[in-house]
């Protein structure tokens, strides 16, 4: 039976600021059938919408759970519980959050039409039928590092969308030594086909033989890095994302993953305040 609960006082915090970045326990990330959670945790955990939409959906009346209306914000439900949304039965997903240190001359796709070796490939252990995991982005094929597999679409999306400015953390080795004013061509941007790509940081990375450099960046454009070197007349012998939207591949060798921790995906969320 579905019942509301009552609103929680925020101390020291501004109005809503406290639900709008609330961290979600491990209880809520890993709920088993006798754990309630939040009516509009699960709407956006069935990846319907983000919570705060999923209010709105409540608000409206637009909401029934086990053949009752809901508009009381705050609500807490069973996860069996029978939840509709404009009419159709929605559910729960359990989804997956996986970090992948992927290895060169591997396909940043789900499948490839012509046999090549993918990310998926490297998952082994998983049980990938059914499970609708996908990476979030591309790499390109000899681009290695820190890439997120999931099947969490909504979550996905706001990674990959320009308006959350995931950061980006890549090392560089080119395959002869970068100038001073090759930096500052590359601090300056350059004009690609695309228009005007640019870097949020550039710095030089010590014991290199001037070669390497680290940079950030929160475009995502295709080959992005590798373009704009070869703007500037400079080929990227090597190139590794050692960090994205705060992951990075500490512990995980290439080609191996892990899952990531409950507070890695808490993280995640309040980047992208979902």
């Amino acid at each position: 039976m579905a019942k509301p609960e009552k609103k929680p006082h925020h101390r020291g915090r501004g109005p809503g600021k406290g639900n709008r970045f609330a961290k979600p326990t491990q209880q809520e990330l890993q709920a088993d059938d006798g754990q309630e959670l939040r009516l509009n945790r699960y709407i956006a955990r069935a990846g319907v919408c983000s919570r705060r939409d999923a209010d709105n959906l409540i608000s409206a009346g637009s909401v029934s759970v086990n053949g009752q209306v809901i508009t009381e914000l705050g609500t807490k439900i069973l996860p069996t519980a029978e939840v509709l949304v404009n009419g159709k039965r929605i559910g729960r997903a359990k989804f997956e959050y996986i970090l992948l240190n992927k290895p060169g001359d591997t396909i940043t796709t789900v499948s490839d039409e012509k046999g090549r070796r993918t990310v998926m490939d490297q998952l082994e252990g998983i049980e990938l039928e059914n499970a609708g995991l996908f990476p979030v982005g591309r790499l390109d094929r000899h681009t290695i590092g820190v890439l997120l597999i999931t099947n969490d679409g909504v979550l996905a999306h706001r990674l990959t969308h320009p308006s959350y400015e995931i950061e980006k953390v890549y090392r560089v080795r080119a395959r002869k030594p970068l100038e001073d004013n090759d930096i500052q061509e590359l601090k300056a941007g350059i004009e690609l086909e695309d228009g005007l790509a640019t870097l949020d940081r550039i710095e030089r990375l010590t014991g290199s033989d001037g070669r390497e450099v680290g940079i950030s960046i929160h475009e995502g454009r295709n080959r992005q890095i590798r373009r704009m070197f070869e703007k500037i007349g400079h080929n990227v012998q090597r190139l590794e994302r050692v960090r994205y939207a705060g992951l990075t591949t500490k512990g995980v060798r290439s080609g191996k993953w892990r899952r990531l921790t409950p507070d890695e995906i808490a993280q995640l969320y309040k980047r992208v305040k979902l």
